[in-house]
């Protein structure tokens, strides 16, 4: 789904299947962020065929963390050019305790690279400029993204439309989440992209799903 010039959302549906949603930024360096479980990849190459892309043309995957359903698909990737990339925290994570989360969910750690680590700051994508914010929280090394052109918001599993990520996996924290949240709410953000569930559009909803947050979420975390 096109969500403006060089902005693309697919929304995962199926409240059945454990899948996360993944996005597309166009541009000279075409990048996805999440690519999800490998079985779901099939369909999600056909709908970014539908918006007139192709995985022929990624040029780099962008990890939020490496929980299974954002990151197993990896694999299918393995032998492409495309470079891949997330933070070295969650990489010293995944090595250690958070490749017990693949056991817990029935699978299998797949074979994956890491071509180079995000650090906070600046990541300059030739015609775009992201900014990379350390979130952690949901997992030690937990990454939302930035894009101040389009004031838009990745949150991987940070924050939700009215919910936040478990903090009861492996080095989940509640107080890192909470930080991390309040991190995020004081960008000038008028599009929030998480990694599941619905997305959050317009300023004043931005802004009234943090508040919720806070109401709601922080007592029990």
């Amino acid at each position: 789904m096109k969500l403006s010039e060089d902005l693309y959302a697919y929304i995962w549906q199926n409240p059945y299947e454990n899948n996360c949603n993944s996005y597309i930024i166009g541009g000279e360096i075409v990048t996805l962020i999440d690519p999800g479980h490998t079985q779901y990849l099939d369909r999600l190459f056909h709908q970014i065929e539908e918006d007139g892309l192709s995985k022929d043309r990624l040029n780099l995957i962008l990890l939020t963390h490496c929980h299974p359903d954002h990151f197993e698909g990896l694999e299918v990737f393995l032998d492409t050019p495309v470079k891949i990339t997330m933070s070295r925290e969650e990489d010293q994570y995944l090595q250690q305790i958070g490749r017990y989360l693949f056991e817990m969910m029935g699978k299998s750690l797949p074979p994956y690279r890491i071509d180079f680590f995000l650090k906070e700051g600046e990541l300059r994508l030739k015609d775009r400029v992201l900014q990379i914010i350390h979130t952690p929280g949901h997992s030690p090394g937990s990454l939302s993204i930035y894009w101040p052109e389009k004031k838009t918001l990745f949150t991987g599993d940070l924050i939700f439309y009215g919910g936040v990520g478990r903090t009861d996996f492996p080095k989940g924290n509640s107080k890192l989440l909470v930080k991390s949240i309040e991190r995020l709410a004081r960008l000038d953000v008028e599009l929030l992209l998480p990694g599941h569930g619905e997305i959050v559009m317009g300023r004043e909803m931005v802004l009234e799903n943090f508040e919720f947050i806070r109401q709601n979420y922080y007592p029990y975390l």
